[in-house]
């Protein structure tokens, strides 16, 4: 039997900056992973992806390269100045609905406190996306060695300097493992010991996911931890609802929390 490939893609919501401030948007960083079985996303996925982006903003040959942002789509920017018309943003929503149920991958959703964080460990602190992605990718990993698979990991390129110590930090990781999953397991998982980084303008169909639903999972993550109150967004909830199928979980208990849903103190 061929042994099954994945890609984990990540993008984030909240910034790595540490701070004081208790509002949520602020306080909390989460790390959004999507996996994909890699030779079903690029036979069914991407090809479905792409076509669905077209059909709704770009009848222009020359104008076709359509990349989902949040924050865009809310605004209804750009490209997406056509959901202004309540019809047509009502299809939309219907139709990525769908495409996000129909479709198959996994969700891992990590979330850290930084106030707390900070507080705790002081000048001590780990970078809060570094530490994060440690513990995002090992549960990734942990994924993989449970189904006899392998798999890279493929985040959005943030700059710079971040990207150096994002690539240290993973490197390091597949190294040296962790005091749960030892080198040996993210060596034999994991095809490289370099992250994949890719800009957004590059269009990659499952950063686009994961920035779709990066603030419905840390909400989720927020309100399953009693940190806020209620979920706040109507499209967002829906697409909430999708996710919580997808959630990564240890099978045996069918448990989501600590395995899809991370909480970082």
């Amino acid at each position: 039997m061929k042994q099954k490939f994945y890609r984990l893609y990540i993008d984030e919501s909240g910034d790595h900056y540490y701070t004081d401030s208790d509002d949520p948007e602020l306080r909390y960083l989460c790390l959004l992973g999507c996996f994909f079985d890699l030779e079903y996303y690029e036979k069914n996925f991407r090809p479905k992806f792409e076509d669905f982006k077209i059909r709704h903003f770009s009848r222009d040959v020359d104008d076709r390269v359509i990349i989902l942002h949040r924050k865009e789509l809310i605004n209804k920017q750009g490209h997406f100045s056509s959901l202004a018309l309540p019809e047509s943003e009502k299809k939309f929503n219907q139709e990525l609905l769908e495409i996000m149920e129909e479709s198959e991958f996994g969700i891992i959703a990590v979330v850290i406190d930084k106030k707390s964080h900070k507080e705790r460990w002081g000048n001590v602190a780990a970078h809060p996306y570094n530490y994060s992605l440690l513990a995002l990718v090992q549960r990734y990993v942990g994924y993989l060695n449970f189904n006899n698979a392998k798999g890279d990991v493929l985040a959005e390129s943030r700059g710079g300097k971040e990207d150096m110590q994002l690539k240290a930090s993973f490197t390091h990781l597949y190294e040296a493992g962790t005091p749960y999953v030892t080198d040996s397991v993210f060596q034999q998982c994991l095809s490289s010991k370099e992250i994949k980084l890719k800009k957004k303008e590059h269009n990659i169909a499952g950063l686009q996911v994961a920035d779709l639903l990066a603030h419905p999972c840390k909400q989720d993550v927020l309100l399953c931890n009693k940190k806020i109150d209620k979920y706040y967004g109507h499209f967002g909830k829906k697409l909430l609802e999708i996710a919580q199928k997808k959630y990564n979980r240890r099978m045996m208990f069918n448990k989501i929390d600590g395995y899809g849903r991370v909480f970082i103190k």
